[in-house]
């Protein structure tokens, strides 16, 4: 008994001692701890795009350590601001975009689309301060391996910060006094722990997605920012004359969902792999299906000849209110029989096919 009572004290000073009996700094994951990474990607197929620890506590003057381990960024906006987001208008509209047949496009006179600036500024491997009264974006990761960045949090508040990639995903900074009590390492180890077993037990189910009649899901996504990277179903058969929506998940990540000569994975010289070449430019190709190929509250008859190639896409796909200019579906008709392999251009391994007889 006196063994239990002294560990529980124990416990008790060590949450209320000042900033001497903690470290001061403390490291966030972007993305599912390195450690588990198999786990949710080989075994799952998913990703969890989220941060780990969703929610810190540090005090005012102390460090957070930002530790990329998947594509995304840190965003902290002045106190109460939005995230930058990952596409916006350059200001500049397209001009003589041709389909492979020859015929204009219906996007040309639409705005260009790019990544904003501040994405194209690296904070990556920096060391900055924050107060709530400037951004601080580490920016897209584009190099191979980013160093972490290190903020240093100068006033007691609660701060929101995100990523800019995977709208949605966000988490959340505490900075108390400098002498308030904060959790330990033991205790925020603990919160990881729980937070990836809540997202590993949602990961399981994923793949098992079931999309409604008429209905391609591109993408599945569960609880804790756990997204399966798949269409569902991969494989369907249709009779001639059949429509299917390619529809956007619920989640945090971006898809497309392509059709055309090529695979954009395999052959990134071939029609498809130029398009998915053409999105990671600071200014994104205008032919590179940002947009739908064709205009919106149309659906496209699909056949080999297309658009002079058998050509259809959605377009670049999210489920975030804030960027009206991406869709979050697209529907074609089936018109010819044959095999139609689709692909997501963001993500060039996920496909499906489509068989019409």
């Amino acid at each position: 008994m006196y063994v239990r009572r002294a560990a529980l004290c124990a416990a008790a000073v060590a949450l209320i001692l000042p900033a001497a009996a903690h470290a001061a700094s403390k490291t966030v994951t972007m993305g599912e701890p390195a450690a588990t990474a198999k786990q949710f990607e080989n075994k799952y197929g998913t990703d969890a795009n989220a941060f780990f620890p969703s929610v810190v506590t540090v005090r005012a003057g102390d460090k957070v350590r930002f530790a990329p381990t998947g594509f995304h960024t840190v965003d902290l906006p002045p106190k109460g601001g939005a995230a930058v987001g990952v596409a916006q208008a350059t200001g500049a509209t397209i001009a003589g975009a041709l389909d492979a047949a020859g015929q204009p496009f219906w996007f040309n006179g639409k705005d260009t689309l790019g990544f904003p600036a501040a994405l194209l500024q690296s904070g990556w491997g920096t060391s900055v301060a924050y107060d709530g009264t400037k951004r601080v974006d580490t920016g897209l990761a584009l190099q191979d391996k980013p160093k972490p960045i290190t903020v240093t949090f100068a006033k007691p508040g609660t701060y929101t910060y995100y990523c800019d990639v995977h709208a949605g995903m966000k988490g959340t900074v505490r900075v108390v006094g400098a002498k308030a009590p904060a959790p330990s390492a033991k205790a925020d180890a603990a919160a990881v722990k729980r937070q990836v077993t809540a997202a590993l037990k949602a990961a399981k189910g994923l793949a098992a997605h079931k999309a409604p009649a008429g209905t391609i899901d591109v993408g599945a996504s569960g609880a804790g920012g756990t997204e399966y990277y798949g269409f569902f179903p991969a494989k369907t058969t249709v009779p001639v004359g059949t429509s299917l929506t390619f529809r956007m998940s619920s989640g945090y990540d971006v898809h497309s969902a392509t059709t055309g000569p090529g695979d954009p994975e395999k052959d990134q010289n071939s029609y498809l792999g130029k398009l998915a070449a053409g999105l990671n430019s600071p200014v994104f190709d205008p032919q590179a299906a940002v947009y739908p190929s064709d205009a919106p509250g149309t659906t496209a008859s699909l056949t080999p000849t297309l658009h002079g190639n058998g050509f259809w896409s959605t377009g670049v796909m999210d489920s975030d209110s804030s960027t009206p200019l991406l869709p979050a579906s697209g529907k074609v008709t089936f018109a010819a029989a044959g095999t139609y392999t689709f692909y997501c251009l963001i993500h060039p391994f996920m496909h499906a096919t489509v068989t019409v007889k």
